[in-house]
């Protein structure tokens, strides 16, 4: 009673850790604001012109093509003679040459905006859709495809007067690795590229690092950019992250490694983009109307006007970039924002404003009547405490509007220097906020008002303030308080501008639901309010717009952790209305706290599911050979996953690596470094996160094997129906004639097609086997039971009295016993099902060996018509040992193991091996198969020794 007891209770626990990693995947999946990318249109039909490459080329990459992007008119135009700009784009894992399309479209579009002045003509890869996230073998293959394509490009130009020497290269996903491992090859001439722009690229690590030859293909992509960081200096590198919207790449991971020596590279998340203001998911990157925009905005203001080319100089590259994607102002970034400006307008209004606090409403456009009017704001004096101009303009769109004036004669100002360029554009806003500690030699400021460049209704709302009175600080509500708890910060608003620094704020499992409450006394029409989310050591803001009064929800989370060497806090920035109220109340969000665990740390959970299964293995093994039956998976699982048996040797090895004598041995035991590290340098690793993901890995290993054994006795009723169960014999056949040939057919698959096709089929096999021993064991047990006495059975003495009715009773299990002369006993039974238990455990490790090595079958099955052998093969050392093993374990009892010399140890190592699974498989998921198919062998060698 009391051990069902604890089985139930052991059940709720592990669903209710199940439950929570649910939550968190769904937190991932579907809590997540709307798309709110607006679509891009084609106004001529597209047309994809097929370069034709040299032959040599095109005999070595047959799967393989370039494209020049046209549409309707400018396609036939184009007829091969490209007279642009060239770009070429780079699709990513399973991308189409096509997505070119919506770069290519718009482009087009502006260029005759401009009267075809100059133009970019796109091309792109088809790289057959290959499904390089998954496998990395080629990768190299890419690469070095994408550098003989870049030589036929320019090749195109080369009669061409001014012909560009370089391309602007834009990657997709996988795409953007490609770009930055061309300077990896060794015949690459780094001049050949000057600008790349990535979107939603993986620059730190693999998504889902299941393959040897995807980690050193990283690897030394980026360690290659890291050590030549000085020769790479001037190439300009953009990389945009899609935000909390994207869950197939985290923005977190989109960061390009540096030394951070040179300023020549731009991260940002597309949810701090200026007039995007939006988060996109791993797709629509590519063709959201709001990021397009601003891409080929970026191209066109890259383009020096005297060769026609992207601009040489790398100072401007960076500045177009950080006006399009980071602080966008509506003065162009290459103008002279210092020059000197005099007003000589007459016929313009002037009015002088003296209140700190101003604001101004145009009238109708037909009614307003100066053709210019200015608006001179007098700096407050030196000792006065106001130390800061705040101003912001809705529905004014002039190409300059705000001067900082030196010289004042009768109201007018004789001097001045054009401030535009300092504006920002901030959704519905345009503001200025300028420290006038600066600005000291200026007497006033002015607002310009052109009617030329007005066309409807606007408002100016000014106001001189202290900053420290606009700045309150609060502290966040501590994790561990799941929402129960609060704090609250309540503005009684008499400014434009509030500001709200949320301490202790800075690791990225912290997440936060504010809520923004407005009420105001009164308002005149319609009246709008923004707030930012600011990170100030990232380019990762999101900005959220309400009416008001309102009630607003904002969930703050992080996309990267605080550097170290930062003191810096996130804000929280209202543009507010006067006379209004606002309370402000920020609780830890349970949810989204689970989402960002699964967000950063999902990618390990695989790793600890194997390392519980393991644990489970070795209790079982010692369970056997201490007590002479095994137990069933679950009960193990209960019994031996403990995560204070595996954890607290791998923060001790961790601890112990700070040290040059233990890192002196750790090298000369040539053992590589453990996983966890990179995430302590990335600053998301915590123990208490070990733990919790351990103990998720332990609920999902329970309810897969509740999962997998519901599903086995099922299956095993309809393999009944095509074969006959019989009784399991005790001797184990080591290898005969059926294993023995079916060794060498799936050695023959290995080396002619794909080790990971090998391990399916023998896997296939596999599950019959155990399907074929649960059929025997319910046949076995319901011979058992049919007897009306065990013991009278077990002695014979029933078959020598019974009555001819009761002797056919008898007959059955002395027909499916394997010895006539011996009758079915309960130690039979016994022994089958601890057979049973112990297959069932090896087909949980071979579930999970076949899910690692799934992504390269699913790639050499796509590209099977272009190569029958999949070269190289991350999976063919794993599967030539399975395959041996599998073919000793197929006939394995658990009698012969009983008997093994090797038992005892066979069943201690299996915790050595969980914990190595631990520390080595967390980041490198295609070292976890070793672990298991070690662990397999030494059982395979118990069943012979």
């Amino acid at each position: 009673m009391a051990g069902a007891r604890m089985r139930w209770l052991s059940a709720i626990l592990q669903g209710f850790l199940l439950a929570l990693v649910g939550l968190g995947i769904w937190d991932v999946l579907f809590v997540y604001e709307e798309n709110r990318c607006s679509m891009t249109y084609m106004f001529e039909y597209p047309e994809y012109i097929k370069i034709k490459l040299p032959y040599k080329v095109s005999s070595k990459y047959q799967n393989y093509d370039l494209y020049l992007y046209g549409e309707g008119d400018s396609a036939e135009a184009h007829n091969l003679k490209t007279t642009g700009i060239p770009v070429l784009f780079l699709p990513g894992n399973a991308g189409s040459y096509r997505q070119v399309r919506s770069l290519g479209s718009v482009a087009l579009r502006k260029a005759e905006n401009i009267h075809n002045k100059f133009h970019f003509d796109f091309f792109s890869i088809d790289f057959n859709e290959e499904l390089v996230a998954l496998y990395g073998g080629s990768l190299e293959k890419q690469t070095k495809f994408v550098h003989a394509c870049i030589k036929v490009i320019l090749k195109l130009y080369k009669d061409q007067k001014d012909a560009p020497c370089s391309v602007a290269i834009v990657g997709h996903s996988m795409g953007g690795i490609i770009a930055r491992a061309l300077f990896t090859l060794p015949n690459f001439k780094p001049t050949l590229i000057s600008l790349i722009i990535t979107q939603a690229t993986p620059h730190v690590a693999p998504v889902l690092p299941v393959d040897s030859y995807l980690i050193d293909f990283y690897n030394t992509v980026n360690n290659y950019w890291i050590l030549k960081e000085k020769d790479l200096r001037n190439i300009t590198v953009l990389s945009m992250g899609g935000g909390f919207r994207d869950y197939q790449v985290r923005s977190g991971l989109t960061i390009l490694p540096s030394l951070g020596l040179y300023n020549n590279t731009l991260n940002v998340v597309t949810s701090a983009v200026p007039r995007a203001w939006l988060s996109t998911d791993h797709l629509c990157i590519v063709w959201c109307k709001e990021l397009v925009l601003a891409t080929v905005r970026a191209f066109f203001d890259l383009v020096d006007h005297q060769t026609n080319q992207i601009t040489s100089d790398l100072e401007k590259r960076i500045s177009v970039l950080h006006h399009h994607f980071v602080n966008y102002s509506e003065k162009y970034s290459e103008d002279n924002l210092e020059s000197s400006v005099e007003f000589s307008d007459s016929s313009a209004t002037w009015s002088v404003i003296n209140t700190y606090t101003w604001t101004y409403s145009s009238p109708e456009f037909s009614a307003w009547e100066p053709k210019a009017a200015y608006f001179l704001l007098p700096l407050p004096s030196e000792g006065e405490p106001h130390n800061n101009l705040y101003c912001r303009t809705t529905n004014l769109e002039p190409s300059t509007w705000i001067y900082g004036c030196m010289k004042v004669d009768q109201s007018v100002c004789q001097e001045g220097i054009d401030l535009t360029g300092e504006a920002e554009l901030l959704k519905m806003y345009k503001i200025v906020n300028f420290n006038l500690d600066d600005y000291r030699s200026f007497s006033h400021f002015i607002i310009h008002i052109s009617k030329a460049n007005v066309n409807k209704r606007f408002n100016i709302e000014c106001e001189f303030l202290r900053a420290e009175s606009r700045m309150m600080t609060t502290q966040v509500t501590n994790i561990l308080s799941f929402g129960t708890s609060s704090n609250r910060v309540v503005i009684n608003s008499a400014g434009l501008i509030h500001k709200v620094k949320l301490q202790n704020f800075n690791q990225i499992y912290q997440a936060f639901k504010i809520h923004v409450r407005s009420n105001c006394q009164f308002t005149h029409g319609k009246t709008e309010d923004v707030y930012r989310f600011h990170v100030p050591w990232s380019h990762e803001d999101f900005v959220v717009t309400t009416s008001v009064p309102s009630s607003t929800v904002i969930f703050a989370k992080l996309h990267s952790a605080r550097p170290e060497n930062d003191s810096s806090v996130p804000e929280l920035q209202l543009h507010t209305a006067r006379s209004c109220q606002y309370e402000i109340t920020i609780r830890t969000s349970f949810l989204e706290v689970l989402g960002q665990l699964i967000r950063f740390h999902g990618i390990h959970l695989p790793t600890y599911v194997v390392v519980n299964i393991l644990l489970a293995f070795g209790r079982q093994l010692i369970h056997l050979y201490s007590e002479g039956h095994c137990l069933d998976f679950n009960s193990a699982l209960n019994a031996a996953s403990k995560p204070y048996i595996v954890i607290p040797f791998i923060n001790l090895a961790v601890f112990l690596l700070r040290y040059d004598w233990f890192k002196e041995t750790w090298s000369n035991l040539m053992l590589p470094d453990i996983d966890v590290l990179p995430s302590n340098e990335q600053g998301i690793a915590y123990p208490m996160i070990s733990i919790l993901l351990f103990l998720f890995g332990t609920a999902i290993a329970y309810w897969n094997g509740i999962f997998l054994r519901v599903l086995l006795r099922q299956l095993s009723f309809l393999w009944s129906i095509f074969q006959r169960p019989r009784v399991i014999q005790k001797e184990y056949k080591k290898l005969n004639f059926r294993s023995s040939s079916i060794m060498i057919f799936l050695l023959f698959i290995i080396w002619t097609t794909c080790g990971a096709a090998a391990l399916i089929l023998g896997y296939i096999l596999y599950l019959v086997k155990v399907l074929s021993l649960q059929a025997s064991v319910r046949t076995m047990k319901s011979i058992l039971n049919l007897a009306p006495k065990q013991e009278i059975i077990k002695k014979g003495a029933f078959a020598c009295s019974a009555k001819e009715g009761d002797k056919s009773r008898t007959k059955e299990p002395e027909q499916l016993s394997p010895d006539n002369n011996k009758l079915l006993s309960v130690s039979d039974v016994d022994d089958a099902v601890d057979t049973l238990q112990i297959h069932t455990t090896i087909l949980h490790l071979l579930n999970w060996v076949i899910l690692f090595s799934a992504p390269s079958f699913i790639y050499w099955f796509k590209n099977l018509r272009y190569s029958r052998r999949l070269d190289p093969d991350p999976c063919g050392s794993v599967a030539i040992i399975l395959v041996f093993s599998m073919g000793l374990l197929i006939n394995s009892h658990s009698t012969s193991v009983k008997r093994s010399k090797l038992l005892k140890h066979t069943a201690r190592l299996q915790l050595l091996l969980a914990i190595a699974s631990a520390a080595f498989g967390l980041e490198h998921l295609y070292r976890v198969p070793y672990f298991v198919t070690f662990s397999l062998v030494l059982y395979s060698l118990g069943c012979l020794v």
